[in-house]
């Protein structure tokens, strides 16, 4: 039941959807909801009758977070992809309707990208971008207007859905300049146990020389770091 309110989209459940979605009787759901109120897992809304997660089940999950810190894990594997790639790797975690470089790993070329940390950015410009919104659209386009960030931004709705359909099916997103211009990026998700994409994971580099999706070595390279570190966060698969 826990579980079920973690990966619900929903701030809070009532007792006929619990029992309903985990196949429960009602009196069963009462029982259990009942336990997990005594020890603050569990809230109860004394006027609408619905449940949400209580402030002991918050606790839990920062205790696993802490054991689980995605930037930490993907630190050697960026040193890894930059080494193999010459290029510029980089973590991404997103934060509402935009999202963050959180770490990067530079090759050591006179000619190369540096990102900026802790900037937030759209989700429509850019790999990194792309690839959280392909696997959680949540409403975004209707939220306003897609802002042109260079030429090359992708800010017509039917296209860009488009393009999300194409990445959620190869695995994998590419930009040519369209957040920052003469910047390419290729950009895979990293998955957490329940399937949802907890980071991104990018090679970068100058459009001059990095050509991302022509390079199926650098392609296969970033999908298996990506693995690696979604397996870490106890994925499986998505089949």
């Amino acid at each position: 039941m826990l579980l079920l309110f973690g990966r619900t989209d929903r701030p809070d459940l009532g007792v006929t959807e619990i029992a309903t979605a985990l196949g429960l009787t009602k009196a069963a759901v009462h029982r259990i909801l009942t336990a997990l109120r005594n020890r603050d897992l569990i809230t109860l809304d004394p006027r609408s009758r619905r449940y949400a997660l209580g402030h002991a089940a918050v606790t839990l999950g920062r205790a696993y977070l802490t054991r689980t810190d995605v930037r930490e894990m993907a630190a050697p594997e960026l040193r890894y992809l930059s080494a193999r790639t010459g290029e510029t790797a980089t973590l991404s975690l997103r934060r509402g309707d935009t999202r963050l470089y959180v770490d990067q790993v530079v090759p050591d070329q006179e000619l190369r990208l540096e990102v900026t940390v802790g900037v937030p950015f759209p989700l429509h410009a850019g790999a990194s971008s792309k690839t959280f919104l392909a696997y959680h659209l949540d409403g975004y386009l209707d939220r306003g207007r897609l802002e042109a960030l260079t030429e090359h931004t992708v800010v017509d709705p039917a296209r860009l859905l488009r393009e999300l359909a194409v990445i959620r099916e190869r695995g994998y997103a590419t930009s040519h300049g369209e957040r920052e211009p003469g910047a390419a990026s290729i950009a895979a998700p990293v998955f957490d146990h329940d399937g949802h994409v907890a980071a991104v994971i990018s090679v970068a580099g100058p459009a001059q020389r990095f050509h991302p999706g022509e390079d199926p070595a650098v392609t296969d390279q970033l999908l298996a770091v990506a693995a690696r570190i979604s397996a870490q966060l106890g994925f499986k698969s998505l089949k």
